[in-house]
């Protein structure tokens, strides 16, 4: 168990005026030790919070008076103060087993913990649920939550987890629901084993006995240069198409029955089999975006200015163990890292009233380039899919894609999350100096790539843009500049 550990304040706010600090360490708010960042907010939305604090070994209590609700103007360093739940599955398709060697720490544990569902979007399978858990989510209105399926025959889905309790863990799926809790389901299809139909079983199965889902996001198996499951392998061509033919067929039975269509097909399954998106209509208000579904629409719309909310992706997985700050349950995914950043100079943010995590090093430019220099976009294989007719629409020689493959990860690893810092600079070294290059923030998590490196070890200065259609349009225009 831990502490909430204060990493940033806002100027102004109740706790900054009544002499919190950054550093200190909450021991105790209104006399509880809360668990983890939900229980903390509900305690310091009181009208009165009295904060027990260890300042640097000495203990002094704080009583902030304010309005109910009022922020407290806190950001305090991790989302969870015990221990993270992990993950007793063993699935043979688990992008953690597929990672390569010598990352971050971090990046190699695998949770199941609901509440990382709830604060992250975090998938969970709900193998290590239980009724006090179920009684925490009810009654503190933990909604919603998002819950691996992969299949719901019984025998299937315990061979997918490797874990015999997989067979009847979706009976507190069937209890969430029950108790009104929003549901986002998600099957991760691995071709040969829960495809077909046992894909269909499983829609059936869904529409059985989990009628009440939110949504069922139908994602493709990423298969690394890293994994060594045999039975593991991509997609063909012919395979996604047949997902997607099943998937297609499902939607209007789906909506004469339930009143929406239910289940969608990542963007991945369309890019693999070579066929155009649905209509944006057909997305039904893009309830799965963060899992890739829907995505290449939305940047289209958000690009040709026909929506105005931006719909950003959320920091998901590889943030979600690492400190975090609390606001708003969600982490940011680049703090105050500058919109031009490059190998020249580095500044250390202190933290306060910051939205970057104490301690994190951004580089900057001093001279970035010209605002009427050529512009490349670096863009992932998928990614380049996607923005090819876009920027062709544009008609602009002097703007480019310049794209990445990923030869971190290899296999099919092939979308913008997932670039690194390596492959990047490796594409980069043979791009001219002086151009500007625009960086989607995606594959970031508070300034850092998923192989540890920075912005700053790239050898061309680079634009971070806001992974939207929006902030592209927005850094393409005449002396535009991403923030």
């Amino acid at each position: 168990m831990s502490l909430p550990l204060v990493s940033a304040l806002l100027p102004g706010s109740p706790a900054a005026d009544a002499g919190v600090i950054v550093g200190d360490v909450l021991t105790a708010i209104n006399g509880e030790q809360p668990r983890d960042v939900i229980q903390y907010q509900l305690l310091v939305d009181e009208p009165e919070v009295v904060l027990e604090i260890d300042r640097g070994g000495l203990d002094r209590t704080i009583v902030i008076d304010k309005a109910d609700g009022e922020p407290l103007g806190i950001e305090v360093q991790s989302s969870l103060f015990d221990q993270v739940r992990t993950c007793d599955n063993h699935c043979s398709f688990c992008f953690i087993y597929q990672l390569p060697p010598g990352m971050r720490k971090s990046l190699y544990l695998k949770d199941d913990d609901f509440r990382l569902s709830f604060l992250y979007g975090n998938f969970t399978t709900l193998t290590r649920f239980t009724e006090a858990d179920l009684e925490r989510v009810v009654s503190e209105g933990l909604s919603p939550l998002y819950v691996s399926i992969h299949a719901t025959d019984p025998d299937l889905r315990s061979h997918l987890l490797r874990n015999r309790r997989g067979a009847m863990s979706l009976r507190w799926l069937r209890a969430l629901l029950d108790h009104g809790v929003d549901v986002h389901g998600q099957v991760v299809v691995c071709p040969g084993v829960n495809d077909g139909d046992a894909l269909e079983e499983t829609l059936v199965g869904v529409l059985d006995e989990y009628p009440e889902l939110a949504s069922l996001a139908i994602v493709p198996l990423g298969v690394s240069d890293h994994s060594d499951e045999p039975e593991m392998r991509p997609h063909t061509v012919a395979e996604a198409a047949a997902v997607i033919d099943c998937v297609e067929r499902w939607q209007p039975r789906f909506l004469d029955m339930l009143g929406h269509r239910l289940v969608f097909a990542a963007d991945e399954y369309y890019l693999l089999a070579e066929r155009p998106f649905p209509e944006p209509d057909d997305y039904e208000g893009f309830p799965m975006h963060e899992d890739g579904i829907g995505m290449a629409r939305t940047f289209e719309l958000e690009f040709n200015g026909e929506v105005d909310d931006v719909t950003g992706p959320k920091a998901g997985f590889f943030a979600s163990v690492d400190a975090a700050p609390a606001e708003g349950y969600r982490a940011p995914r680049l703090g105050s890292v500058d919109p031009s950043c490059g190998p020249t100079e580095t500044v250390s943010n202190t933290g306060a009233a910051s939205d970057a995590p104490v301690g994190v090093s951004v580089s900057l430019s001093p001279r970035p380039p010209r605002s009427d220099a050529p512009i490349g976009i670096l863009t992932s294989s998928y990614g380049a899919q996607v923005l090819d007719p876009i920027v062709t629409e544009l008609d602009r020689p002097d703007v480019r894609l310049v794209v990445v493959d990923n030869q971190f990860f290899g296999g099919n690893i092939g979308v913008t999350g997932l670039m690194v810092g390596t492959d990047i600079g490796r594409v980069l070294a043979d791009q001219p100096s002086g151009h500007r290059y625009l960086l989607p923030d995606v594959c970031l998590s508070s300034g850092v790539f998923l192989d540890g490196s920075t912005p700053a070890d790239l050898p061309r200065p680079v634009e971070i843009v806001p992974t939207d259609g929006r902030s592209l349009r927005a850094a393409l225009e005449p002396n535009g500049i991403a923030s």
